[in-house]
């Protein structure tokens, strides 16, 4: 058996955090984790019960100990990765009130005094990491990735990671991670990729396994991760580059395209008096499909500059679209 928990307090407290971290913990598992033998974990189930803290005990063959609502309020204690998981939760909350933006950051600060004090570091890399993303982020990632992610943007360590890009296929790689940010309610890293020699985003919900090297970078001096994130999602290196001529206003294109999908530039300073102006619109894409539909959806005078095969899907578009006006049968 393994070298247990001598004293009798941080042994207690050890088990209530395995308790808290289950449904239902059997006696030989709860033994097994506390390096000590089954009458001592009883023992110990004995200490907790008159300290106040509820455990149940279920009987038969899956049974074991369990906690239960009681009068007291019981301690938490986090772990680095379940820290992790609870501020990237927090990260995603909006707070429409200044009510609830109190709330949020209490909560913070609440969990930051749950943790471990070795553990209490790696909490504040993760914190100060999703203070400087964007907002509203989702809990998509792994904790336990997040959490080396933060830490090597902070330290500027390297860090080998286990990927899949969107189609699925795996990839090693070593990565230089500048910023952790989240757009559209996903978290990406912005790295230098030394292997390519570029700067590179990738989705942190397809990062698989993230280990931190010895290796340290220099990052990069930027202003705003968020905004060059932005620019690198329209200016992406996909098959398709369309460019179009449209003829509305900025919020009524943006309404349509949001900035991580076109580039949008005025093709005249001023518009007409009482006209709507004339907007470049360049589009980077896999596939053409999904264009014609947005452009319908525009309802404005739209020119497409390129490509051809655009040209043929649209009128492809509009012949069905006549012929369902008109009531033609196949």
């Amino acid at each position: 058996m393994m070298s247990g928990v001598a004293d009798p307090t941080l042994r207690a407290l050890r088990l209530l955090e395995l308790l808290q971290s289950a449904t239902l913990c059997s006696v030989a598992d709860l033994a097994d984790r506390l390096g000590v033998d089954e009458r001592t974990v009883r023992r110990d189930v004995r200490r907790l019960t008159s300290a106040g803290v509820c455990v149940e005990s279920v009987r038969g063959r899956y049974g074991g100990y369990r906690l239960a609502p009681g009068s007291q309020v019981l301690p938490i204690v986090f772990s680095g990765e379940e820290a992790a998981a609870v501020f990237l939760a927090l990260a995603g909350a909006d707070p429409v009130a200044e009510e609830a933006g109190t709330a949020v950051r209490t909560a913070r600060s609440k969990v930051r005094r749950a943790m471990r004090p070795a553990d209490a570091g790696r909490g504040d890399a993760v914190l100060r990491a999703v203070a400087r993303g964007t907002p509203h982020g989702r809990t998509d990632p792994e904790p336990a990735v997040m959490l080396t992610l933060a830490e090597a943007v902070e330290s500027r360590r390297a860090v080998e990671v286990r990927y899949r890009d969107r189609h699925g296929d795996p990839s090693r790689r070593t990565i230089h991670p500048h910023e952790l940010v989240t757009r559209s309610g996903r978290w990406y890293v912005v790295a230098t990729d030394p292997a390519a020699g570029e700067e590179r985003t990738f989705r942190a919900d397809r990062v698989v396994t993230a280990r931190a090297l010895l290796e340290t970078f220099a990052a990069p001096e930027r202003d705003d991760a968020a905004a060059w994130l932005v620019e690198h999602f329209a200016a992406a290196d996909y098959r398709w580059t369309v460019v179009l001529h449209v003829h509305a206003t900025e919020d009524h294109v943006r309404a349509h395209l949001p900035p991580t999908v076109a580039r949008l530039e005025p093709l005249v300073p001023t518009a007409p008096e009482g006209g709507a102006p004339w907007h470049r619109v360049e589009i980077h894409a896999d596939r053409l499909d999904w264009i014609p539909a947005v452009i319908a959806s525009l309802g404005c005078e739209v020119r497409i500059e390129s490509p051809d095969e655009l040209r043929d899907l649209v009128r492809a578009a509009a012949t069905r679209m006549m012929g369902a006006a008109q009531g033609h049968r196949a």
